[in-house]
């Protein structure tokens, strides 16, 4: 089989544009999700909070595994953006009712450098990444 630099650089360019896509989207998901937790990850990061590092860990992770599902499953920009959207409403969801109806104190618990409630938050947060990306069949 011969190298065929034109098929090559189709290719190529469909994975700038839907690699560079991802990058967007994880960035813009991480601030939101940073937006929407009531404590200063940075702050905790920079301090060495591991509860905190865990938890936001573990939501890049929840959030890049439907990403990747989403780029699997269409070569539409616009139809892998709006996928990319979705995921990630649903993991800002999670985070609030994990805050609001299971872990209660999650706040001071991560806070407080609680290692534990940071592998459970993370751990749910991938999960429900997981669930999210085998949902997105059509």
């Amino acid at each position: 089989m011969q190298f065929d630099s034109s098929v090559f650089l189709y290719g190529a360019g469909h994975f700038v544009v839907a690699f560079g896509l991802a990058c967007i989207l994880l960035a813009v998901f991480k601030r939101v999700y940073q937006w929407s937790t009531p404590y200063d990850e940075r702050a905790l990061l920079a301090a060495g909070n591991t509860a905190a590092a865990a938890a936001l860990g573990g939501a890049i992770i929840g959030f890049a595994l439907p990403l990747a599902s989403a780029l699997s499953v269409t070569a539409d920009p616009v139809e892998f953006v709006a996928w990319g959207v979705l995921a990630g409403v649903v993991q800002v969801v999670a985070s609030f009712v994990i805050r609001a109806f299971v872990v209660r104190d999650l706040v001071a618990r991560i806070e407080g450098g609680n290692a534990a409630t940071g592998l459970y938050v993370g751990a749910t947060s991938i999960a429900v990444g997981l669930l999210n990306a085998a949902s997105m069949t059509y």
